[in-house]
C-alpha cells in the first residue's frame, strides 16, 4: 500500500512539474505592454551624431539607433510577434522623463550611465565610453579649461557635461560664464555665432558635429578629459523581465560581432549627413576600454 501511494505521489509530482515547465511565462512590464500594442516606442535624439540623429530624409539613424533596432527584434522574439517601432524625439532634459513616464520604452541616444540616473532608470551594458572636452574656433586662445577665465562656455541642458563644468569652476576657482542650450546643434551654433567661446560636451559628440558641418576646418576639439561618461540604452527601472532580456540580447550582439560591425559602420566610415550638411568619417578607432567591455560582454559573465 505504501509503495503504491509513493508511486502515485511521484506520478502526480511529475505531472505538475511538466505542466509548470510547459506553461508560458506571464509577461510583465514593458514586454506585456509591447505585446499588447504590437509596438515598441523608441526615444531618439535629433543631433547626437553619430549615435542618434536625423538623416537627410528626417529619419532616426546612428550607432545607438541600430543597436536599438536589434534590441527591438529581440523583444519581438520574446513576446512572440513582430513589433512596429514608434519613434519619439527627446532632448537631454526630457529623455529621462520619457522613460520614467512610459512615454518611451527605450531611449537610444548618447546617455551617460551614472549613479544619480540609476536612481530613476535602468541601463543596458556599456555601448561607448566618452568624456567631456571643449570645442573652440581655430585660433582661439583656449587650449584647456585653464584658459576659460572670463569666457562664455555653452553646454547642453540636462547633460553630465553641465555638472562637470560646474565642478571645474568650483574646484579650480575659474570664473567663466556657463550658459545652456536645448540640444547639441544649438550649442554648436552658439560657438558658430560667437555668442559662446567654447562648447563643452562629450568628445565624440564634438567630433561628430564637426564632421557634419561644411565649416568643419574652422573648429577644433581641445583640452584634457574633464569627465568619464559610459553610454548605455535607457529603459524603465524595476522591470526584471526587460532587464534580463536586454542583458542577454547584448551578450548575443557582442558574441556575434554585431556591436563591432556597427561601430565600424558609424565611427570608421563616411557618415550619412543630416539635412543641409556634408558627411565625413570620424575615423575614430574603438578605444581599448570599449574593446575590453565588449569582450567581457561576449563572455556572458554570470
Amino acid at each position: 500500500m505504501r509503495l503504491w501511494l509513493s508511486l502515485l505521489f511521484f506520478l502526480l509530482a511529475r505531472s505538475v512539474l511538466a505542466q509548470t515547465e510547459d506553461a508560458p511565462v506571464e509577461l510583465t512590464g514593458t514586454l506585456a505592454k509591447a505585446r499588447a500594442a504590437s509596438a515598441i516606442i523608441i526615444a531618439y535624439r535629433e543631433s547626437s551624431v553619430p549615435f542618434s540623429y536625423l538623416s537627410a530624409r528626417s529619419e532616426p539613424i546612428g550607432y545607438s539607433i541600430e543597436l536599438c533596432r536589434k534590441l527591438a527584434e529581440a523583444i519581438g522574439d520574446a513576446v512572440g510577434r513582430e513589433l512596429a517601432i514608434q519613434w519619439t524625439p527627446v532632448t537631454s532634459e526630457t529623455r529621462i522623463e520619457a522613460i520614467v513616464s512610459g512615454r518611451a520604452d527605450l531611449e537610444c541616444g548618447s546617455t551617460t550611465n551614472n549613479l544619480e540616473r540609476q536612481k530613476q532608470v535602468a541601463f543596458s551594458p556599456v555601448i561607448f565610453v566618452a568624456g567631456t572636452k571643449l570645442l573652440v574656433k581655430r585660433g582661439s586662445p583656449i587650449r584647456s579649461y585653464r584658459n576659460l577665465a572670463g569666457k562664455t562656455v555653452v553646454v547642453t541642458a540636462g547633460t553630465t557635461n553641465e555638472q562637470a563644468m560646474q565642478e571645474i569652476a568650483r574646484r579650480f576657482k575659474i570664473d567663466f560664464r556657463l550658459v545652456t542650450s536645448k540640444d547639441h546643434a544649438q550649442s554648436y551654433a552658439q560657438v558658430e555665432s560667437g555668442k559662446a567661446d567654447a562648447f563643452a560636451t562629450d568628445d565624440v559628440l564634438l567630433y561628430g558635429l564637426v564632421a557634419q558641418h561644411k565649416s568643419q576646418k574652422q573648429y577644433q576639439v581641445v583640452g584634457e578629459f574633464l569627465s568619464y561618461d559610459p553610454y548605455g540604452i535607457m529603459f524603465r527601472k524595476g522591470d526584471a523581465q526587460l532587464a534580463e532580456l536586454v542583458k542577454r540580447a547584448f551578450n548575443d550582439l557582442a558574441e556575434d560581432g554585431e556591436i563591432e560591425r556597427q561601430y565600424k559602420r558609424w565611427f570608421l566610415q563616411r557618415l550619412p549627413a543630416p539635412p543641409g550638411e556634408t558627411g565625413q568619417s570620424l575615423d575614430l578607432p574603438m578605444s581599448p576600454q570599449l574593446e575590453t567591455l565588449i569582450r567581457a560582454m561576449a563572455a556572458r559573465p554570470e
